[in-house]
């Protein structure tokens, strides 16, 4: 994964499965400013193709998990 796809997965380990936007609150900045909610919206897609994170369907979000543990 990219620098900023490990910040996304170190979320979802620590936090479990989540929402995008719950992911864009958790995520830390990257150097000093906030990264726009599409950007990690895209991401997210970007990982699941790649298979490192999956989806599940609640209602009408999706809620993403990382596929391998922190180990």
């Amino acid at each position: 994964p990219t620098p900023r796809e490990l910040d996304i997965l170190k979320v979802l380990w620590e936090h479990g499965p989540l929402a995008v936007a719950d992911v864009h609150r958790l995520l830390p900045p990257a150097d000093g400013r906030r990264v726009a909610l599409t950007t990690v919206q895209t991401l997210i897609r970007l990982m699941e193709t790649k298979g490192l994170v999956r989806h599940t369907a609640e209602g009408r979000a999706f809620v993403y998990a990382a596929v391998y543990s922190r180990e």
